[in-house]
């Protein structure tokens, strides 16, 4: 299974997900889509972090290279393209599945109150 569709899992898999989404301006959805090696690319996207009202917001738009993902991030003021690392974390046995944030996220992992 590609990462890409690892962090593509449907709504109702993860704990309660922000509400918040983020159409691409026009610039960053040409660079984006210059940088993915996807043939399409959603023109909007869903903050991934769990539930949150303030602060910054990220919608994963791509994998690239193994290990790392196009994001879009905003918060009030700003909207930009960023590429970080995969979350490394996996959660418990015997499933272990793997987090679908990226690295050094603040929020919880994907895994975490699935289930619940």
């Amino acid at each position: 299974m590609r990462a890409a569709e690892h962090h593509r899992r449907p709504p109702g898999d993860a704990v309660m997900r922000c509400a918040q989404w983020r159409r691409l301006p026009l610039d960053l959805a040409r660079e984006a889509q210059a940088r993915s090696t996807a043939e399409c690319l959603d023109r909007v996207v869903q903050c991934r972090l769990s539930k949150h009202d303030a602060g910054e917001h990220y919608g994963l738009l791509d994998d690239l290279e193994y290990g790392t993902a196009l994001w879009l991030r905003w918060d009030e003021t700003d909207v930009e393209l960023v590429v970080l690392p995969d979350c490394p974390m996996v959660g418990p046995s015997p499933v272990r599945e793997g987090c679908c944030l990226f690295a050094d996220h603040a929020e919880q992992h994907t895994w975490q109150g699935v289930g619940a």
